[in-house]
């Protein structure tokens, strides 16, 4: 499992999944099929996010089946970068979908 702040035109939001990479194409395609379609996305470490929200990572976390391949863990920006540092956040995967793919 993966955990990372995808930074988009609409904000931040945090997100687990079960992709080996949030470069993985799949899970682009997936954030394109909900309206997501160029972004920056930055791991941050699973164990950090369990830490700080707590029993709503586990209630999150009960809910991602095998079949799933994603969950929001929190959408609000403001709070997604209190909990996270800078030095905490990974390389950023950068993810843009092509003009002509938006037509």
């Amino acid at each position: 499992m993966k955990a990372g702040i995808f930074l988009n035109g609409s904000g931040a939001v945090l997100i687990l999944t079960s992709h080996e990479s949030l470069s993985d194409p799949a899970l682009g395609h997936k954030l394109l099929s909900k309206g997501i379609e160029k972004y920056i996305a930055f791991e941050v470490p699973v164990s950090l996010v369990e830490k700080r929200y707590g029993t709503h990572f586990t209630a999150v976390l009960g809910d991602l089946k095998q079949e799933d391949d994603l969950r929001v863990m929190d959408f609000d920006g403001r709070r997604i970068f209190q909990h996270f540092s800078f030095k905490e956040m990974g390389t950023p995967t950068y993810h843009d979908v092509d003009s002509a793919a938006r037509h």
